[in-house]
């Protein structure tokens, strides 16, 4: 069974994974946006800015940013041609070091992608279902960590939710973690941030404990609802959350297996329909807001594990 990250050392941190300053096309300088976070109850941030010429491919310095209880990763939002539907990729890279060299007008997304986690970056395809990205699309991406599994800012356009083609992906033995975002822009008509996040489990908040947790899958994601513990033992999930209205578990098949009420804790579901060898869980409040966890791995050596 893969690593969960609920009984693991350390504690949970808030934090953002894919934010935009005016540094390319958000509204607002680095400053407001650390302090928009910060003041949200968010542990950490990552601005994440356009990696296009246009805009001189920044990679937005904020570690002057960082205070007792807050942190920054460094990161951009990397754009190289093609896939299939357009014109451009977008790749996001969370802990490229600070004079990561812009790309090659050769070089190719998955080749980025390569370049970009050789340089110590967690790789995560962007907001698939709005970049109407396809199954080849993603699996010629091997670079990739995790997917962004929900997107608040294409949640507008009724493509925040990427949840098929990852589902696709996970079948096919790609070991893929996966996390929620806001792709916060800070624009009038922009939804205004703090919608989505990730909660990483790590002993501190150093950028690289963050980092190497996030490449190990040891966190969860959620627009609402916090998830306590995830437990599998004797074929069944065990699941504590806040109060939700609904748990669920699906998978590798078709089909789910469901538990419904009112101010639901706790639950225990069963796993042995999942023949493919893994699943994950949700839980949805009566807000709508929900949490994911990562992929769970049933049976280990079931989906081929990509490298480190």
């Amino acid at each position: 069974m893969i690593d969960l990250p609920f009984n693991r050392p350390g504690r949970f941190w808030r934090g953002n994974l894919h934010t935009h300053s005016d540094l390319s096309d958000g509204a607002l300088p680095p400053e407001e946006i650390v302090h928009h976070y910060r003041d949200a109850g968010y542990d950490f941030l990552a601005i994440t800015d356009h990696f296009r010429a246009k805009f001189g491919f920044p990679l937005t310095d904020t570690r002057r940013l960082r205070s007792p209880g807050f942190t920054t990763l460094l990161g951009a939002e990397l754009h190289p041609p093609r896939t299939e539907f357009s014109s451009e990729w977008h790749i996001l890279a969370v802990g490229l070091p600070l004079g990561f060299p812009p790309p090659e007008p050769s070089e190719s997304g998955p080749q980025l992608a390569r370049r970009a986690r050789a340089a110590g970056a967690f790789i995560g395809i962007a907001h698939p279902a709005a970049s109407l990205l396809t199954a080849a699309d993603a699996e010629s991406l091997d670079a990739a960590h995790a997917v962004e599994v929900y997107n608040a800012l294409s949640a507008r356009e009724d493509r925040g939710d990427s949840w098929h083609l990852t589902d696709v992906l996970l079948n096919r033995g790609h070991r893929l973690s996966t996390y929620a975002a806001d792709d916060a822009h800070f624009q009038p008509q922009d939804p205004p941030g703090c919608a989505a996040w990730v909660q990483v489990r790590a002993e501190s908040l150093a950028q690289e404990a963050l980092l190497a947790a996030l490449k190990a899958g040891h966190y969860y994601s959620s627009t609402g609802p916090e998830l306590y513990d995830i437990q599998l033992n004797d074929g069944f999930i065990t699941v504590r959350c806040s109060p939700v209205c609904k748990v669920l578990i699906t998978g590798g098949d078709p089909g789910a297996q469901v538990i419904q009420g009112e101010a639901l804790k706790e639950c225990c579901l069963p796993v042995a329909m999942f023949r493919r060898g893994w699943c994950r869980v949700t839980v949805e409040d009566t807000n709508g807001g929900r949490a994911w966890s990562n992929p769970i791995y049933l049976e280990p050596g079931r989906n081929p594990s990509t490298k480190a």
